[in-house]
């Protein structure tokens, strides 16, 4: 039914509120089914659902738009709040809460002074969590075995490399394949710098030692990928060293802040990842032959320095002349000697022959065993164990006897001092005064009697919380000195 005809009569036909909101719904969509529409970004929301709500405003208006959870992936750049775009869709409505919103489809920055602005905003996000510190930074290995470069494998970047490390220093190269730009470029990137690192070290596909992120020069649309936030992190979370060279030497991306080290071309980078070959072999040569003319200088020296020492020494034959005498002087004494030695021992020998007879040695032998026997029948161990423990039962009997004496004693004497301090406490005036009594003081002296009292000049009457003065006592000349504490048992107490 057409909303817009003429209905003859007075009264207008009724509409259900869904049949009203449907007509609305295909009149909106009907006029405005593929719109642009330029604005600031305002609130953003991205449930679990992963789809993105936000709002597209300008300084009189706002409409609402949406992001479904398939497009809000492929796109390649993601909606930040302030950001100025172009977003291009359809409009809808939404009976649900009777408004209209926009679906977008595809959404890109407001040119390049939002794009910018945006770069700028998250580099500074980042830069404050500490991603592009130095201290973070890892020195490259001086000559990696294995390089593990990350582009396009069709692309003259990866011919530019491989070209570059021949001629240099041939070393074993993995390639893993990416998108160098548009909405799959960030997520394999990431996925590549994150798969070297999870690779084994010494398994069937080797590590590698050093990370080449690479791609050619483009505007800035072309490099956004490396811009993003997920690559930024990968790049500062790698384990393994990585080059960013991505772009010309002019062209700076956010992952060239977190890398270790950032070339401005890809050959440069092939050129950082390894030294020269022929310059490292003519360094080895010059090496070799600095070392044979040290050693060959340092043997002349030697040589020279050993012929000057030995022009010090003396002659062999005369170092041998002594040794050589008193070598024949002791041969000549050895034979006679040796019988004067033999001689002597042999004298020895029979005296000490003479004193050894069988049965001397055999009452000895027998001694001895008698008291072998005697101490081994003493030295029962049976007896000696329950000796040590008898002994220990009464140690332990004693142990416990002194303990309870001492306790009882030290109970006793304890109980007496607390019983002797409350009896000073008793005895002592203060106690009493705490009672209502108090002491009367006349002229710095006790005062026991009313006739006392009356002729004093000055009384100090102290009571348990403080001592009152009564009469002159503001006169220095005729002030009492401080009184004394009245002995137990006396003073005036009333």
């Amino acid at each position: 039914m057409d909303l817009l005809e003429d209905t003859p009569g007075e009264n207008a036909p009724e509409f259900s509120v869904s049949d009203l909101s449907g007509a609305i719904k295909r009149v909106i969509e009907g006029e405005f089914s593929h719109v642009r529409v330029r604005g600031e970004l305002g609130r953003i929301s991205r449930p679990r659902s992963g789809h993105i709500y936000l709002d597209l405003k300008d300084d009189r208006a706002v409409l609402s738009g949406v992001i479904w959870k398939g497009v809000a992936t492929r796109l390649s750049v993601q909606p930040e709040e302030g950001m100025e775009v172009v977003a291009t869709g359809r409009l809808t409505t939404f009976p649900g809460q009777s408004r209209y919103q926009i679906v977008i489809e595809d959404i890109k920055p407001a040119g390049m002074g939002a794009l910018m602005a945006m770069l700028e905003k998250r580099k500074a996000a980042l830069a404050a969590e500490g991603l592009f510190a130095a201290e973070r930074k890892r020195p490259l290995p001086y000559l990696p075995e294995i390089i593990g470069v990350v582009t396009s494998p069709s692309g003259a970047v990866i011919r530019d490399i491989l070209h570059r490390l021949r001629e240099r220093f041939p070393r074993k190269v993995l390639i893993w394949p990416v998108a160098v730009q548009g909405e799959r470029c960030a997520p394999e990137v990431v996925n590549a710098i994150r798969g070297f690192n999870a690779l084994s070290p010494g398994g069937a596909l080797p590590r590698p030692d050093l990370i080449i992120v690479a791609r050619g020069g483009g505007s800035v649309e072309d490099l956004w990928g490396f811009n993003d936030e997920a690559v930024v992190r990968a790049a500062a979370e790698s384990d393994i060293p990585l080059i960013s060279a991505v772009g010309h030497e002019t062209d700076t991306t956010l992952i060239d802040y977190a890398s270790d080290k950032r070339a401005p071309t890809p050959t440069a980078a092939a050129e950082l990842a390894v030294p020269v070959r022929l310059d490292l072999l003519a360094w080895l040569d010059n090496q070799a032959a600095r070392l044979s003319h040290a050693q060959s200088q340092s043997i002349g020296l030697r040589g020279q320095r050993l012929r000057d020492l030995a022009r010090a020494l003396p002659r062999v034959e005369t170092l041998l002349e002594a040794p050589r005498q008193r070598f024949d002087t002791w041969s000549d004494r050895l034979p006679a000697a040796l019988i004067r030695s033999v001689q002597v021992r042999r004298v020895a020998l029979s005296d000490a022959a003479g004193a050894l007879r069988p049965s001397l040695l055999r009452r000895a032998v027998e001694g001895d065993r008698q008291r072998l026997a005697n101490t081994a029948a003493r030295l029962n161990i049976h007896a000696l164990t329950r000796d040590i423990d008898q002994k220990r039962r009464e140690l332990d009997r004693m142990t416990a006897r002194f303990s309870d004496a001492a306790g009882r004693q030290t109970k006793g004497w304890r109980e007496r001092i607390d019983a002797l301090d409350r009896l000073r406490e008793t005895l002592g005036y203060k106690a009493t005064l705490r009672r209502g009594y108090a002491v009367v003081r006349g002229d710095g002296a006790l005062v026991t009697t009313r006739d006392a009292a009356a002729a004093a000049k000055a009384l100090e009457i102290e009571f348990a919380d403080g001592v009152l003065s009564v009469g002159d006592t503001a006169n220095p000349a005729r002030k009492a000195p401080k009184p004394k504490e009245p002995p137990k048992g006396q003073g005036s107490l009333f």
